[in-house]
């Protein structure tokens, strides 16, 4: 039996697909600067769904944002800059520096003591 792939692992190889060199022609143009502007779009359109309490629209411009971080990983994958790993470890591992009392030992009673720890790394 086929073990199916993660849509993560999809959405990066339709990404590179559109990048080669038999990809999309409009894709394989882009760089980093001009669709630079299009991630602020998209977030807008994000917080657009969110304000109207639509979770389909919510969902379908998570999809949005997450194809600009996507994009710009393969665009610096192939400079051979960092690629979408790279990214997603920075970000995960920062999240469980940030969050000693949830990963760590350290101990916090309420939200504040959230923000007093933030400041303190």
């Amino acid at each position: 039996m086929e073990k199916k792939k993660k849509a993560i692992e999809d959405l990066l190889a339709v990404m590179a697909r559109l990048r080669a060199p038999d990809g999309c022609p409009w894709d394989q143009k882009q760089n980093h600067k001009s669709i630079r502007l299009n991630a602020i779009e998209e977030v807008y359109e994000l917080v657009d769904a969110i304000e109207a309490n639509d979770d389909v629209e919510m969902a379908e411009e998570l999809g949005d944002v997450l194809l600009q971080v996507v994009f710009h990983a393969q665009m610096a994958k192939e400079r051979g800059a960092f690629d979408f790993e790279q990214v997603a470890r920075g970000i995960a591992d920062k999240l469980v520096r940030r969050h000693p009392h949830v990963f760590g030992d350290v101990e916090v009673k309420d939200v504040g003591g959230v923000w007093r720890q933030w400041e303190e790394i």
